[in-house]
């Protein structure tokens, strides 16, 4: 009958071997495994991503390592935002290997910074899931300053004035404004062609809380640019505490 030969207890001929118990060598490759790690790592802190304000759809390359002594395995990736899809150019990593991933993001309703995840699952248990940050910045052709015009309860029923300035290549004008509330009048002229208009508005009276906007039509061929927003209100003069001095 043959018997199992144990390579510890027969070494090669040539080889010098110190005997072993198994439990010994399972404790040895358990830990050996344990320090072993994959380690994905993009090259910068953050991606970031600059769409034109005309782009409905931009997409980013984006470059990360496995820093880790241990290969990874991609299990799949889930996005925080149906306006953000992703892959990457393989489904393993080896220790030191560099990779790349493209994500695609839906612009056509941004304007301004907004900050996007995307969420790689992997085979390592102590980096399951690893987020990749992305943050846009994507330049709006129009401003208004301020955004709110505000009054308090009993203020005198005067007018403020907000300027709304055209800022991309394309010059724009003012097609028309509609007031959300009776209550709130309003008017505009154009400071400089195609660039600066002053509106004013003007309340009936100061004697409710009042909520609203102008919405501004304007001729922009950009569609997301086509319509802006400048808010008005009517509110309580908030409580003032007098601190006596001992």
């Amino acid at each position: 009958m043959l018997r199992p030969v144990n390579p510890l207890a027969h070494p090669l001929p040539g080889c010098v071997c110190f005997p072993m118990k198994t439990s010994s060598l399972t404790i040895l490759l358990s830990v050996l495994a344990l320090c072993a790690q994959a380690e994905l790592s993009l090259n910068v802190p953050v991606v970031e991503v600059k769409p034109k304000p005309e782009d409905e759809e931009t997409q980013v390359v984006f470059k990360f390592r496995n820093k880790g002594d241990k290969a990874v395995k991609i299990l799949g990736l889930e996005s925080a935002c149906s306006c953000l899809s992703a892959e990457l150019d393989k489904a393993e990593y080896k220790p030191g290997e560099e990779g790349s991933g493209t994500a695609v993001f839906k612009v056509a309703s941004f304007s301004g910074r907004h900050e996007k995840h995307i969420t790689v699952n992997t085979d390592d248990p102590k980096q399951s899931a690893w987020q990749v940050n992305f943050v846009l910045n994507i330049a709006s052709v129009i401003e208004v300053k301020p955004k709110t015009l505000e009054w308090f309860i009993g203020d005198e029923a005067k007018s403020k004035s907000c300027l709304i300035e055209f800022t991309g290549e394309e010059p724009m004008k003012i097609i028309k404004i509609d007031s959300t509330r009776e209550t709130v009048t309003f008017e505009w002229k154009e400071l400089e062609e195609g660039r600066k208009y002053l509106v004013t508005a003007t309340p009936k009276n100061t004697q409710e809380v009042t909520l609203g906007a102008l919405k501004i039509e304007t001729s922009s061929s950009i569609p997301k640019f086509r319509h802006a927003l400048a808010f008005f209100s009517i509110s309580r003069k908030p409580d003032v505490k007098v601190t006596k001095s001992e």
